[in-house]
């Protein structure tokens, strides 16, 4: 997911490291912070892969700074990964997120509605935090006032999940 984040935020501009680590912490660094020791690494790695440019640029009350843009192979990889969202993508919501920000990025719509698809049907298939004898404990069902609380939670933000998901599904399946 970081180098996701990575190509998503460079495909709207170029930044440089420190407003780059901002910009993805803002979109989930209370839930998965990102650390130097693995944004830098990630950099490096996607600049040795001739996916990112890198320059100097000089600093205006500090040090000269590496300015990082999106290259051609870049975007392609970018616009790849936001095709074919791996499966722990699709389900896991912090991951999803990183994949829906960045979802508009997808020149074609009908691409962007398969993806929401994949979402919608995983969230579809009834589960739960909690199982008694192989089946999913329902918020009514539980005598647990905490864990009946988080079973409604995520009960009420599942559906209005699956609401926005289906109108979304809908306008992008318009034609033209």
């Amino acid at each position: 997911m970081l180098e996701l984040s990575i190509l998503g935020f460079l495909a709207e501009q170029p930044l440089h490291g420190y407003e780059l680590k901002e910009r993805i912490k803002a979109l989930s660094g209370h839930v998965r912070p990102v650390s130097d020791g693995a944004l830098y690494p990630a950099i490096t790695r996607l600049v040795t892969a001739g996916k990112l440019d890198q320059r100097t640029e000089e600093g205006t009350s500090a040090a000269p700074r590496r300015v990082l843009s999106l290259t051609g192979k870049g975007h392609e990889d970018l616009l790849e990964r936001l095709r074919h969202p791996k499966p722990a993508e699709i389900t896991d919501h912090v991951r999803f997120n990183t994949v829906l920000a960045f979802l508009r990025h997808l020149p074609d719509p009908h691409e962007q509605a398969a993806v929401l698809r994949r979402r919608l049907d995983f969230l579809q298939t009834p589960a739960s935090f909690f199982y008694r004898d192989g089946e999913p404990v329902r918020a009514e069902e539980s005598g647990d006032l905490f864990r009946r609380g988080m079973l409604r939670v995520a009960r009420a933000t599942g559906a209005a999940e699956r609401e926005w998901l289906t109108e979304a599904i809908d306008q992008l399946d318009q034609p033209g």
